[in-house]
C-alpha cells in the first residue's frame, strides 16, 4: 500500500496533503475497526445534521497518531486512500488514535472499540494523557449528534469523571453535560435534570479546591470554573462557603479582598438574597474595571427574582445605572437563568427596535444576543415563535445570518432532544 508509517523526521509530500486540507470543506471522520491484528481504517467527511449528498468525494491525507494497549510510543500512519489497514505486530486489548488531540479529525470505533476504552477509563484513566481523555469525551459526543453512536454509551463513558482531577477532561466533560443539562431543563416535565446530577461526577474534585489564587494557571482555570458550576448547581457544601466569604466581604463595605478564583461563585451565591443583590449592585456602579464588573453582572443575572431581572435589562437600555454596554451580556446572562429565559426573548421581542438602534443590525452584539437568548429552545413552539417574530420585522432584519443560525440551532436541539429526551431519562433510571 502506498499508505505507511512514517517516522517524525521524514518529509512528507506536504503540498499534496495541504491541499486535500485546504481545498476541502470541513475535516474528516476516520472510523478504526479492530479484527485481530488488523486495524481497518475508513475516512468520510464528518457531517452535522442530515447527510450532504456532496460529502462522498471527500478524501483527506491525514498523518494519524495512535497507541494501543500494548505501546504508549506514539506510532504514525498516514492514509491517503478512502480506506486502508494498518497491521499490528500483536493483538491488542485497544486502540487509541489521534494521540494529545494533536490532529484535526474526529475518531469512531467500531464494534466493541468504544467499550473496551470505556473500561479502560473505569480501570486506570492515567494510563492515557488528559489530552487523550478529553479527546475521546469530545469524540464520543461529536458522535452522538450525527447518530453514529446512542447517548447512553456517551453517559456511559462520563461516569470515569469521578476519578478525573485534570483540568482538560474535566472542562470537557462539563462543556458537553452542562448544555444537555440546560436543555433537559427547559422542557423538563418530570424532573428528569434534577436526576442527572452532573455535581456529583465532579463532587470529590470540588471538595479538594481550595478556596485561594494558589497554583498554576490551569488549576486556578478549574478551580474559577468548577466553585461556581458547583454554586450555581446549588452544592451545599460550596453554597455554604460562598456565603460565608460574601459575608464577611459585605461586613467589611467590600474592601475586604477575595481571591479572584473564587469571586464569581461567591458573588452569585450573595446575589440570591435581595440584600446582597442590592450590595452587588452598588459596588457594580462604583467599578470601572471590567472584569470586576463582568463577575458582578454575572451574578446579578442569576437571581431568583424575576423583577430584579426585568429591572437590570431595563436598567441596561436606559443606560444611567447598568451601562448599556453591558446589555448585550446581561441579556444572555438573564436568558441562561431557568428564571429569566422567557423575560429574556419578551424583552428582546418588545424591544427590538431600541436594542438595534444601540447596537446596529449587522454587529457582533445583535448577533450574540439573538444566538444567546435562543439557544437553549428545543421544542416545536418555541420555534414557531421565533420564526413567527424575525419573519414580522423589516427584510434586513429576517435575512440576518445570526437569524439562520439561531433557527438552525433550534431545529437541531428539537431533533435532538426528540432521539434522545427517552434515551436519557432510561439511563438515568439505570445507573442511579
Amino acid at each position: 500500500a502506498k499508505n505507511q508509517h512514517w517516522t517524525k523526521g521524514e518529509t512528507l509530500d506536504v503540498r499534496a496533503m495541504m491541499d486535500t486540507w485546504t481545498l476541502q470543506k470541513g475535516y474528516p471522520l476516520v472510523t478504526v475497526t479492530v479484527r485481530g491484528k488488523n486495524v481497518h481504517l475508513q475516512q468520510e467527511r464528518y457531517v452535522k445534521g442530515e447527510d450532504s449528498p456532496s460529502s462522498t468525494g471527500y478524501v483527506w491525507h491525514i498523518p494519524l497518531t495512535y497507541i494501543t494497549s500494548k505501546s504508549d510510543t506514539v506510532q504514525r500512519f498516514l492514509i491517503t486512500t478512502k480506506t486502508d489497514v494498518i497491521i499490528l505486530p500483536e493483538e491488542v486489548e485497544w486502540v487509541k488514535f489521534n494521540v494529545d488531540m494533536n490532529g484535526y479529525y474526529i475518531v469512531h470505533y467500531e464494534g466493541d472499540g468504544w467499550d473496551r476504552l470505556i473500561d479502560v477509563l473505569k480501570e486506570n484513566h492515567t494510563v492515557m494523557s488528559s489530552n487523550d481523555r478529553a479527546s475521546l469525551i469530545n469524540n464520543v459526543f461529536q458522535l452522538v449528534r450525527i447518530k453514529k453512536l446512542s447517548i447512553s454509551k456517551a453517559f456511559d463513558l462520563t461516569l470515569y469523571l469521578k476519578r478525573e482531577s485534570q483540568i482538560m477532561p474535566v472542562l470537557q466533560g462539563l462543556s458537553e453535560l452542562i448544555p444537555i443539562y440546560r436543555l433537559i431543563e427547559r422542557r423538563d416535565m418530570d424532573g428528569t435534570g434534577q436526576q442527572l446530577k452532573i455535581v456529583n461526577l465532579f463532587k470529590d474534585l470540588i471538595d479538594r479546591q481550595s478556596w485561594s489564587d494558589e497554583g498554576s494557571v490551569s488549576e486556578r482555570l478549574l478551580r474559577d470554573s468548577l466553585l461556581h458550576f458547583a454554586c450555581v448547581h446549588g452544592y451545599q457544601p460550596c453554597v455554604d462557603k460562598a456565603k460565608g466569604y460574601f459575608t464577611e466581604w459585605q461586613k467589611s463595605d467590600g474592601t475586604l479582598s477575595l481571591p479572584a478564583d473564587v469571586k464569581s461563585a461567591v458573588y452569585t451565591v450573595g446575589a440570591q438574597t435581595s440584600e446582597g443583590w442590592d450590595f452587588l449592585l452598588s459596588k457594580y456602579r462604583l467599578h470601572s474595571f471590567s472584569v470586576e464588573r463582568h463577575d458582578i453582572e454575572l451574578a446579578l443575572s442569576r437571581s431568583r427574582s424575576k423583577d430584579k431581572l426585568q429591572w437590570l435589562m431595563d436598567q441596561g437600555l436606559r443606560g444611567d445605572i447598568v451601562r448599556t454596554q453591558d446589555l448585550p451580556s446581561i441579556i444572555v446572562f438573564v436568558a441562561k437563568n431557568p428564571s429569566g429565559y422567557h423575560l429574556a426573548w419578551t424583552f428582546l421581542k418588545e424591544n427590538w427596535e431600541k436594542v438595534v438602534e444601540k447596537f446596529e443590525l449587522g454587529s457582533n452584539s445583535v448577533a450574540g444576543i439573538v444566538t444567546g437568548v435562543t439557544s437553549r429552545y428545543s421544542t416545536s413552539s418555541q420555534l414557531a415563535q421565533v420564526k413567527e417574530f424575525f419573519s414580522s420585522l423589516d427584510e434586513k432584519s429576517a435575512q440576518l445570518r445570526c437569524v439562520q443560525q439561531a433557527i438552525e440551532t433550534i431545529e437541531d436541539n428539537i431533533q435532538w432532544m426528540n432521539r434522545n429526551f427517552e434515551k436519557i431519562k432510561t439511563w438515568l433510571q439505570k445507573n442511579h
